[in-house]
């Protein structure tokens, strides 16, 4: 009697266990996945925008500038509050005080001219596109589906040390990060749909 109880007890904090890690899963899952889609839509308007706008308007252009590292910091503080209260948020801190960094470094840029601004985001580019390869890597033994986000930051990489590279050829305007902005969107559509099959299999074990 005493040693079925034993066992009962065992397997029943094994049940628990298991359907905490899953609880926890999905929630985390479930919360970057609403993330991923609202970061794409934001790329997508701020493309349009850029398009639409930015060639024919310097105050417009300016603005958009600065809004993209504001909104990356915003989106960085969404992307901590998805996350359980146990994980390391140390690359998402790091991440912040970059994009702070960036916000600073664009808005005095712009006063000398649009390549000291695209240096700057170019440089903003590589630090916040190796965060997102690292987080990309960590979250791919947890929640799975992150290729698209270590992908999207590899390619962040290369593309910042391009803004560096070509800030002071001709033509090259804000018009030059509609692109970088486009494949940023499309990585994160795939990463959402992804993390949809995540989301699925975690509620089938569980």
């Amino acid at each position: 009697m005493i040693i079925e109880t034993i066992k009962h007890n065992i397997m029943t904090s094994t049940n628990q266990s298991t359907f905490g890690v899953s609880s926890e899963a999905i929630e985390t899952a479930t919360s970057l996945r609403k993330l991923y889609f609202l970061r794409a839509g934001f790329s997508i308007l701020w493309v349009i925008l850029v398009i639409a706008l930015a060639k024919t308007n310097t105050g417009i252009a300016t603005i958009l500038f600065i809004i993209y590292p504001v909104w990356d910091l915003i989106a960085t503080y969404l992307d901590i509050q998805a996350n359980p209260a146990s994980t390391n948020k140390t690359p998402q801190y790091v991440n912040a005080a970059i994009s702070i960094g960036a916000t600073i470094g664009v808005i005095l840029a712009l006063q000398k001219g649009i390549p000291e601004a695209l240096m700057v985001f170019g440089v903003w580019a590589i630090l916040t596109g190796l965060i997102q390869l690292i987080l990309g890597l960590r979250r791919r033994k947890q929640l799975g589906g992150q290729w698209p986000m270590i992908i999207s930051g590899g390619q962040s990489m290369l593309a910042g040390v391009s803004f560096i590279v070509m800030a002071n050829a001709p033509n090259q305007g804000i018009t030059t990060l509609a692109g970088y902005a486009a494949f940023g969107a499309f990585y994160f559509l795939l990463a959402a749909f992804r993390l949809s099959k995540t989301i699925k299999a975690e509620q089938v074990t569980v």
